[in-house]
């Protein structure tokens, strides 16, 4: 019993310590803003340097209201800070791949989405991860009476071109220009997994009609070039699309250009720990200056190098990453 109770308080301890400020006199943390607050300093500066620079936060979807609720305010600057919205595992993924999402799940999500397209004005692009015909056929379906756009994923990995469906979902010979236009999208991260060079990558992708791209901004540690990206925005029927490139701000990723040998949780600073479900990405305290720095603001900066590949956006992921801390 003596025992059980020292565990006890002991634990106690550790949890008062963990909710403490992290340093003398700081105030507590509103995670949920300070995740705003990165996405719109992004946007400010991207814009400031490229006007028309698209952003698209992927997941976070609370984040558009003021009390994390649809039925709460929605915060005007953060919507007026980007461009749309992308949310995956909407209709299928959310608890495995090829199965449906509990319709709560997707009536939930569907309520913060559609007040930012409909009051806002902001295009969702909806990532489902299934490979079932009748499943990925269903998902396109049901994206499009919501009026989002969508790519059923038939790899979580994110790196293919789905053979199913062909003709693509919503194919057309637009040249797409604005996000608004976009009818379809495809979502290939990691083509160094399936394409044994990035010219390779290049040319299956320009025989797709898709409208958008969103894709990495190296192949095999190696950046595309504004040339490379040019070649990328040609769609096979002589359209053009637009090319978004992915970038992580809720986590670091030791596989990037930043990452330095030394680095583990705790060096610097903001590196927290280690995510287990993805190895090699690291949840960082993504309000801390320094690694906003590595992703924003100056010529070595993750944007900067974006913008000067010639990309047309940036599409942020791990936006969510305030519920590890409030958790």
């Amino acid at each position: 019993m003596i025992r059980k109770l020292t565990f006890l308080i002991f634990g106690w301890i550790i949890l008062l310590y963990a909710c403490k400020p992290e340093t003398p006199g700081e105030t507590e943390i509103d995670y949920r803003k300070e995740m705003q607050v990165f996405v719109e300093e992004i946007s400010t500066y991207a814009k400031g340097l490229h006007p028309g620079f698209i952003i698209i936060p992927q997941n976070g979807v609370e984040l558009i209201t003021v009390n994390g609720d649809t039925a709460g305010t929605p915060v005007r600057e953060y919507l007026s800070a980007i461009d749309g919205m992308g949310q995956e595992e909407l209709f299928y993924g959310y608890e495995a791949d090829d199965e449906e999402t509990p319709p709560e799940i997707s009536r939930w999500l569907c309520g913060f989405l559609d007040m930012a397209k409909n009051e806002a004005g902001k295009k969702i692009l909806v990532t489902d991860y299934c490979r079932t015909p009748a499943k990925v056929d269903n998902s396109y379906m049901q994206n499009y009476l919501k009026n989002y756009i969508s790519f059923a994923a038939d790899h979580r990995e994110l790196d293919d071109i789905p053979p199913y469906p062909h003709p693509i979902f919503r194919e057309n010979a637009d040249s797409i220009t604005h996000l608004e236009r976009a009818t379809n999208f495809l979502y290939l991260i990691n083509p160094d997994n399936s394409f044994a060079s990035k010219q390779e990558f290049i040319n299956a992708v320009a025989t797709t009609n898709y409208d958008l791209l969103i894709t990495d901004l190296f192949f095999d540690g190696e950046a595309f070039t504004p040339q490379e990206v040019a070649q990328l925005r040609r769609k096979s029927n002589g359209g053009t699309r637009l090319v978004i490139a992915y970038m992580s701000i809720g986590e670091a990723e030791d596989y990037r250009y930043y990452w330095q040998p030394d680095w583990r949780p705790g060096n610097p600073s903001f590196i927290v720990k280690e995510n287990p479900e993805w190895e090699g990405n690291y949840i960082v305290r993504y309000w801390d200056p320094a690694w906003k720095s590595i992703i924003y603001g100056n010529e070595q900066s993750y944007t900067k190098k974006i913008i000067d590949a010639g990309f047309d956006g940036a599409y942020l992921d791990i936006i969510d990453a305030y519920e590890q801390f409030e958790e």
